[in-house]
């Protein structure tokens, strides 16, 4: 998304998607721990004025903020320091929601910061298209899974050569080399099961694949590929939902990551 400069030096940059459900309903899926980290990352919030919101992005990785705007189930903001360098700005995000007819409503997060210098521009412009991605998934939860419990894992390992020869790498060992949108697929043998109705496919340059799940449970999967230095980090991340949610992740969780540490070991 297109990065704003005010007069004043505040930047900013917003994302919004429209989702199904009641501002009530919204609310408790971008405004609280659970309801957040059933499609983000996990997620702990205070909710309230002066609380603390932490995300953890991995181990030793987690995002601190404290609320500074509390208004249910419209509007909150809060203020971070994310450590992008010395000297870096406060961020301020603010996240809004706003009921449109028919059932649905509009959500909308924007980053803002005061500063003279365009150091940090690129990042937060990068950041949108990630944010992009989250809310697709928060849409298929919205659409199907709004409201059941949740349990996530992320695994992930690494590849040499270029992302699009990393993607096929993976797909390809998955057995998944050619998915159609609106189709189904399957992994092969040996593969860890995983099956459903693809519901994105990126494209080259940001390779990623959403499907929204049958095996190993209801739920939603994510993978992508995306360039970390001399490497391609390859990610599987499994939103699973419903009563069952939890044993099911407890099972397929050490399965992923013994799967991908065999095949593409991190550091390799």
């Amino acid at each position: 998304m297109p990065l704003r400069i005010d007069p004043d030096g505040r930047r900013s940059v917003a994302v919004e998607v429209e989702v199904p459900g009641t501002a009530e309903e919204v609310w408790r899926e971008i405004a609280t721990g659970p309801g957040i980290s059933s499609w983000f990352v996990p997620t702990k919030v205070e909710e309230r004025e002066g609380g603390a919101l932490t995300s953890s992005f991995g181990p030793g990785m987690d995002s601190q903020a404290t609320v500074t705007s509390w208004d249910p189930p419209h509007r909150f903001a809060a203020e971070s320091r994310d450590d992008m360098g010395p000297n870096d700005p406060t961020i301020a995000t603010e996240w809004i929601v706003e009921a449109r007819a028919g059932g649905t409503c509009i959500v909308r997060v924007v980053h803002s910061w005061f500063t003279s210098r365009d150091k940090w521009d690129h990042q937060f412009e990068i950041a949108t298209y990630g944010w992009q991605g989250f809310f697709r998934i928060l849409r298929l939860r919205l659409a199907h899974f709004a409201g059941w419990p949740c349990s996530a894992f992320q695994a992930m390992g690494a590849a040499a050569g270029s992302v699009g020869e990393s993607w096929a790498a993976l797909t390809g060992t998955l057995g998944i080399e050619a998915p159609q949108l609106g189709g189904r697929i399957t992994t092969g043998a040996g593969a860890p099961p995983l099956g459903g109705t693809v519901e994105r496919i990126g494209p080259d340059q940001f390779p990623e694949l959403l499907v929204r799940l049958d095996p190993p449970g209801p739920g939603i999967a994510h993978l992508f590929a995306m360039p970390m230095g001399r490497q391609v980090i390859l990610s599987v991340r499994l939103f699973l939902y419903g009563e069952e949610a939890a044993s099911a992740a407890a099972a397929e969780e050490p399965r992923w990551r013994r799967w991908l540490a065999e095949r593409f070991p991190m550091g390799s």
